[in-house]
């Protein structure tokens, strides 16, 4: 191929602004008979240079790679941001890795990008660099939402932190999620009726207040409907801040296997109950508002629906 059409940045979420730039530069990659390609980091960059100021995270590296993997963009290169990266300006990142690594014939940037040491590689100085090393530079303008809001990752962030997953949703394009491997539990919910696959929580993955959801759960064995306690287990005084989904239809066995789990919809708040008796009768109780959400959510569960008649 005849060279790249680059695009550079962090991409936490794979949101619909990130969407957008993904298909600008595979629409030019085309038209050009050129590669398009992406550039992103590892670690976040304000984990190296500011860590007290650094975000929990939409997507770990796997999920951010999965969402990428669907965008259509030929290559993604991970670079590792250490102090080294992070000192050089903007030219020298243009020179040092643009340039010579991914054979740079055209960048295209979002609206708010900004690159090299303390973004100081914003529209104004990579247009400049680019005039002087031969390629264009130009930016695709944000997503907005109805209410003129452009997507960002700061404003699903902030979504997620406080409970609104449906506009976190709209901005990413699809519905929050995780993915986990399934780890070995302490068996209490098959005892009482209720087995759980229980998830490892990532570092740094952001999660949505505590409490019960309703959940969509993909896996190796099929898409689930569910419902998953999020948060601690204050009936067994257990503090610990664990993942429990319930897989509605689901017999077998998940252990050590990756799964991915979408949040759906809130059901109630952690609460301690009184005994294990009371818990059992919740969690019926649970279980039928969340069949309810999800058949009319995603029809195309039949578990759910069937469970309920």
């Amino acid at each position: 191929m005849n060279g790249s059409v680059v695009t550079v940045g962090t991409f936490d979420g794979v949101h619909r602004g990130h969407h957008a730039v993904l298909a600008e530069i595979r629409r030019r990659a085309v038209s050009s008979g050129r590669r398009s390609m992406l550039v992103t980091f590892e670690p976040h960059p304000l984990e190296v240079v500011n860590p007290d100021a650094a975000p929990a995270l939409l997507t770990t590296t796997t999920e951010r790679l999965a969402a990428l993997a669907t965008s259509g963009i030929d290559r993604v290169m991970t670079l590792r941001f250490d102090r080294a990266m992070a000192a050089l300006d903007p030219a020298a990142f243009v020179d040092q890795v643009l340039l010579p690594r991914c054979d740079l014939r055209e960048l295209v940037i979002g609206h708010d990008h900004g690159f090299g040491r303390g973004r100081q590689g914003d529209v104004a100085t990579l247009q400049a660099l680019g005039a002087s090393r031969g390629f264009p530079v130009d930016v695709v303008p944000p997503v907005l939402l109805a209410d003129g809001l452009p997507v960002s990752s700061t404003a699903i962030r902030r979504a997620v932190t406080g409970g609104d997953l449906d506009g976190a949703a709209r901005m990413l394009g699809r519905s929050y999620s995780l993915e986990a491997v399934v780890k070995r539990g302490e068996g209490r919910g098959r005892q009482i009726g209720f087995p759980t696959c229980n998830l490892a929580i990532a570092r740094r993955k952001l999660l949505p207040p505590d409490g019960v959801y309703a959940v969509v759960v993909e896996t190796a064995a099929g898409r689930f409907g569910g419902m998953m306690n999020q948060g601690h287990r204050p009936t067994f005084d257990d503090g610990r801040r664990l993942l429990e989904a319930h897989l509605f239809g689901f017999e077998g066995v998940l252990y050590d296997r990756s799964v991915s789990v979408q949040w759906v919809a809130p059901l109630r708040d952690i609460r301690r109950f009184d005994s294990v008796a009371s818990l059992r009768q919740q969690l019926e109780v649970d279980s039928h508002r969340a069949r309810t959400m999800l058949a009319v959510a995603h029809p195309d569960l039949e578990a759910p629906l069937r469970a309920s008649e």
